[in-house]
This record gives C-alpha cells, structure tokens and sequence, in this order.
C-alpha cells in the first residue's frame, strides 16, 4: 500500500498481487473544453493487471478540429506509455503478453485506429499519431469501446459530482472504496 497524503482519511495508491500481466489502457479527452485557448485536455490511466501503474491527464498541445482528433491524440499518448511499460517489463525480464488493450469512449477514434480507409478522411490529423493504428496493424494493441459512464479517465479530464468522484478513485484502487 503506497500511502498517498489525503486531507481525508485514508488514502493511497492500492497494489495487489494478481495473475494478470496484461497491460491495459483508459484513454478520454475533452474536445476544446479549455475556454481560453479551445485546446482539450487529454488523459490516460494505464493498469499492470488490476494495479494502476501510470496516469496522466494535461492539455493538448494544438486545437483539435473534431472529438474524434482529440480522444486520437489521447489514444496516442496512452498508446506510448503502454508501449514504454511493455518495453521496461521486457528489459526487466518480467513475462506479459504482447496484446495490450485500450479502452476509449469515442467510436470514431476507435474506428480510425483500425480501419485505415478512414485516414483519408482525417488528413488533418498528425501522421505521428497513426503509429496507433500500425500498432493495432501489428496486433500488439487491441482498442476496444467503453462507454463513457465507465470510462475510467473520464475523472482526470472533467469535473465529476461527489458521488462519480468516489466511484473513481475506487476504480484507480486509490485507497479504500467504502
């Protein structure tokens, strides 16, 4: 248990033994939903099994044209922390399968990744984010939907009611869930 400093009770960062070696991913953004500058806020939670390895939530670095070019970009960062975890697992000589998964809750991002007939349409997105899609190519990333009312990056990248609140940091093992 890794104890993390809370102004209410007990709280930390949850680790437990399990036999799962699988990396998963859970990708959001918030298309424009900076004010000032319209840019999105992009985030990810990357799970070692069922322990939260890596997280991340930060602003996007251009305007997104469409939803589905920001929850890209995001995929695209999840996808790069997924790639490095496997990559340091693997220097470490710690087995896990070589198909990891990302959850995300927007469909066309999710079609994008795997269907390259839509690239035409995207021109507009950065060709550095398409190593999303070779990764899905290759078979070592599997991108599947969540819906958003499960999506469990949703809390970095919008304000959440008390009661989400809780519900998230239960699903990240951020202390105990009462």
């Amino acid at each position: 248990f890794i104890k993390v400093p809370a102004v209410h009770g007990r709280n930390g960062l949850k680790i437990e033994k399990c036999k799962s070696m699988v990396v998963s991913s859970f990708s959001d953004a918030d298309w424009a939903g900076n004010l000032d500058d319209r840019r999105s806020t992009s985030a990810f939670a990357v799970f070692l099994g069922s322990n939260l390895v890596s997280w991340s939530a930060r602003k996007q670095a251009t305007v997104a044209r469409s939803s589905t070019e920001a929850e890209y970009k995001a995929m695209a960062n999840a996808t790069a922390e997924v790639i490095w975890i496997q990559t340091l697992l693997t220097e470490l000589r710690i087995p896990h399968p070589s198909l990891a998964r990302l959850w995300c809750d927007n469909l066309g991002a999710k079609y994008l990744s795997q269907n390259p007939v839509f690239h035409a349409r995207k021109k507009h997105i950065e060709v550095d984010y398409h190593f999303v899609r070779e990764r899905v190519a290759q078979k070592l990333l599997e991108v599947r939907f969540i819906s958003t009312h499960d999506q469990l990056a949703y809390g970095f990248t919008k304000p959440l009611a008390v009661r989400r609140i809780e519900e998230f940091r239960c699903n990240l093992n951020l202390g105990s869930c009462d």
